[in-house]
């Protein structure tokens, strides 16, 4: 050993040792027992609500347990009396043979409220535990509780022998929920389970949200490094099939508008994706990185997070958007009861065609049989001539598209359609393969603007090869949306009008690909990197997630295969990746253009300097032009230049 290394080893030994001294010097705490209180009596073998045995689990005997009625958010705990910084932790499970995999993935929170609302968790147990044996942690954050508790892991019973708690009294750094907006703190002060932000939720009562329809008032905190943002909102459940999946995706509305997150909204809703048959965790993610690609007005924005509900690990969520109107998400006039005449019933309407629109408050059927939810103004607003309005507008716009001079660009579809938009959501739709693209898309049409805009891109989880129906992607000669992709109402019949019977349309979608191939940075080598950016980011949080929730060797939802862990899960997307670039690349039929521009790049173009060595203009295709340039997009510099 070298002696620098020596002296570095010896330098990190003085910082780290106070620190554990410190936690192993610290008194074991004692107060008021507190816990679950409907218990059973395993020696009467009842319920019974007279006897809080909570207090097994402070008595220091290891054959004594606390066990409850209730599988779950059952817990046991200590009012301290004060607030204490917590700085050891310590459990045993129940002595029998399930004991050791009771204490995984148990809690520890610390709160400053009676009732816990406001609590945190201090600790998640990682591993299984050791009959007879006291486990112990040290804890690093530096906030003061006056409540303390275990809470057992789902479906558990609680089943544990003894909890312990060390620490010192402390002083609380209190936090303003009026502030609205995430607050600085020392990012010691919390606790993070892994390296990413964690979204903690507790009811009131402790209540599970168990459907779409009713809000459930709770208490939010967010934690990032070094910022904290809580506050009350309300919560309840929200998708369609993902609904169906033990593990459930939130809609969360805070009572008070917050960006979250250095989101760019800020706004009272959010989602929690719950990415259950995606087991890379990423797939939206890598979709929206799709978007910002190419260059779509709004790209969804996304995080993934840790996500705990009254005390409980809920696994790696994505807190996301809730896809609306507002400034920083879908950006039109927000209409309401009095928008009913002139220019203000025009706009701005937010619509999705949606196969599970007979689901919604407000939705039609079009003339060519497509369910359209109507998203903005919401149920609460609308009026009826709004209403009659948009539908009447929707139908119009079909009607043109399926008529025999559809292509004409003064009174064809394109009078209706914002084409550009339409044709980007449509190759970012195939280059993930996403069965859903036309299961469920979004438009939204402003206020005084005659034509539909289609977007933002959403859902996912099924792309990237993930979904039995069209596995494997790459070894098929058609679109996704052509071949097995589920679609709603006529929608197939509508993309096929645009994509395959509109020859200008067709170029387009040409020039909008070469165009992000060539300039936008689109290549498999920068999409990988991007997966292997989001795998690391992952990594500590997908280890909790699938110990939550065993499925890594299981087929859930569509997969066609289960790999068995998670590297495997996601070299599946490179694989896929690799693969897809080059099939649209033929597909459209511009290998040889982008080969062309690749090596007018490499032979004459710094793109670093902006300094060409051949000062050109370029079509997307290739050829040179000269000056005065036709409306177009084309390559000067190495750069992207838009004539109008």
């Amino acid at each position: 050993m070298t002696r620098f290394l020596l002296i570095i080893l010896l330098a990190l030994a003085v910082f780290l040792m106070p620190l554990a001294l410190h936690a192993q010097s610290d008194p074991k705490l004692t107060g008021k027992v507190i816990g679950t209180t409907m218990c059973y009596d395993y020696s009467k073998g009842q319920t019974t609500t007279t006897v809080n045995t909570a207090a097994n689990c402070f008595d220091g005997d290891l054959s004594t347990f606390f066990a409850t009625n209730a599988r779950s958010n059952t817990w046991a705990g200590l009012d301290l009396g004060s607030p204490h910084v917590i700085t050891r932790v310590g459990w045993s499970p129940r002595n029998d043979g399930l004991g050791p995999g009771r204490v995984q993935l148990a809690v520890f929170e610390g709160s400053n409220r009676a009732d816990f609302s406001d609590a945190v968790p201090i600790y998640i147990v990682p591993n299984q535990g050791t009959i007879g044996t006291i486990s112990h942690a040290d804890l690093k954050a530096t906030q003061a509780f006056r409540y303390v508790r275990y809470v057992g892991p789902n479906n558990a019973r609680c089943n544990v022998a003894e909890v312990e708690f060390y620490g010192h009294p402390g002083e609380v750094v209190p936090l303003d929920p009026e502030k609205g907006e995430a607050q600085q703190v020392d990012p010691s002060l919390y606790y993070r389970p892994t390296n990413l932000p964690v979204v903690v939720v507790h009811t009131v009562n402790g209540q599970e949200p168990y459907d779409k329809v009713h809000e459930i008032e709770c208490y939010i905190s967010v934690i990032s490094e070094g910022k904290v943002l809580c506050d009350t909102a309300t919560i309840r459940l929200r998708g369609n099939g993902s609904n169906q999946f033990s593990k459930k995706p939130y809609r969360i509305k805070w009572d008070e508008k917050h960006r979250v997150l250095d989101s760019p909204a800020k706004a009272k809703k959010w989602t929690l994706i719950n990415n259950y048959g995606d087991k890379t965790l990423m797939r939206n993610m890598l979709a929206f990185e799709l978007s910002r690609k190419f260059e779509m007005p709004y790209t969804p924005f996304c995080t993934p997070v840790d996500v705990f509900i009254n005390g409980e690990y809920k696994g790696n969520y994505q807190l996301c958007d809730q896809v609306e109107v507002k400034k920083g998400r879908v950006e039109i006039d927000e209409m309401d009861e009095t928008c009913t005449t002139g220019d203000l019933l025009t706009g701005g309407y937010f619509i999705e065609v949606d196969a599970y629109a007979n689901e919604e408050p407000v939705y039609f059927y079009s003339n060519k049989g497509n369910p359209v939810t109507i998203k903005s103004p919401d149920e609460d607003v609308i009026r009826q001539v709004q209403r009659q309005y948009i539908t009447n507008y929707y139908n119009t716009f079909e009607s043109t598209l399926f008529a025999s001079n559809f292509t004409n660009e003064t009174s064809g579809y394109r009078k209706y359609l914002d084409l550009d938009s339409f044709l980007r959501h449509f190759i970012i739709g195939e280059m993930s393969g996403n069965t859903d693209t036309y299961w469920s898309v979004y438009f939204y049409k402003p206020r005084g603007d005659v034509q539909f805009h289609c977007g933002p891109v959403w859902d996912f989880d099924l792309a990237f090869e993930n979904d039995y129906r069209t596995h494997p992607i790459n070894s098929k000669n058609d679109w996704v949306y052509r071949s097995g992709g589920s679609y709603a109402g006529s929608m197939r019949s509508f993309v096929d009008r645009i994509v395959l019977s509109d020859s200008k349309a067709w170029q387009d979608l040409k020039n909008i690909w070469v165009e992000a191939r060539t300039i936008g940075g689109l290549s498999a080598d920068a999409l990988i990197e991007y997966v292997n950016e989001c795998a690391d980011l992952l990594d500590e949080s997908q280890r909790l997630n699938f110990i939550r929730w065993p499925i890594l060797s299981q087929q859930v939802h569509m997969n066609f295969q289960a790999k068995g862990s998670y590297a495997a899960e996601v070299e599946v997307v490179r694989s896929y990746i690799r693969n897809r670039i080059p099939w649209i690349d033929k597909k459209l039929g511009v290998e040889t253009v982008i080969t062309s521009l690749d090596n007018l790049y490499a032979d004459g173009f710094d793109t670093e300097s902006a300094s060409p060595l051949d000062n050109g203009i370029y079509t997307l295709s290739g050829q040179r032009v000269e000056e005065p340039l036709a409306p177009g997009v084309y390559i000067k510099n190495g750069r992207k230049i838009v004539v109008k």
